[in-house]
């Protein structure tokens, strides 16, 4: 009897142990531990910089399965932030992201692509500004564990490069700004 006991105790913790890996995953929006920024040349001469205040996501990740990795991320375009309130206005309009028409963007990822340890390829289709198109980008798995309030954390960052025009953004910002960094700091929380 003790021996069918510990048997099915260490036959459950194995089964447990072989999807304890596998999880969902909440993007820490509520703590500000995720980031998505961009970056544009201003005429060539300097860099001018932002981010988007509001957005919210989910992903999966499984470190023994990392090529079944998934997100989803869907960003409130009108949170755009460049540190200027006229600019930004402008930023909101017909001319850029025209939120009134498209007030979300949206990244849901088609393919994960382990490289070693630490970088990957993803793929996914991005929405923007009512344009629909896939991209591919390196990311970097920056770590993973216990976080000190009991729960377990995984984090990730990858940069992309966006040509304006893919997107329906035609505003002539002169040949040095015709590309749009985006960068993304994604750290999640295991539900």
């Amino acid at each position: 009897m003790k021996k069918g006991i510990v048997s099915a105790v260490l036959a459950t913790g194995l089964l447990m142990a072989g999807t304890a890996n596998a999880a969902e995953y909440k993007v820490d929006k509520a703590g500000a531990h995720a980031f998505i920024n961009f970056k544009i040349k201003h005429l060539g001469y300097s860099w001018l910089t932002g981010r988007f205040n509001d957005f919210d996501g989910k992903f999966s990740y499984d470190k023994n399965k990392p090529n079944e990795s998934k997100i989803d991320i869907v960003i409130n375009t009108a949170s755009i932030d460049s540190n200027h309130a006229e600019r930004d206005k402008h930023l909101r309009g017909k001319d850029f992201l025209n939120v009134k028409k498209f007030p979300k963007a949206t990244f849901e990822s088609t393919k994960y692509e382990q490289v070693n340890d630490k970088e990957a390829k993803l793929t996914g289709l991005l929405e923007l500004n009512g344009v629909k198109r896939t991209i591919t980008f390196p990311v970097e798995k920056i770590g993973e564990g216990q976080d000190p309030w009991g729960g377990y954390r995984v984090g990730f960052s990858g940069e992309t490069s966006l040509k304006l025009k893919d997107f329906g953004i035609d505003y002539n910002l002169g040949p040095a700004s015709t590309h749009v960094t985006l960068e993304l700091h994604i750290e999640g929380i295991r539900l």
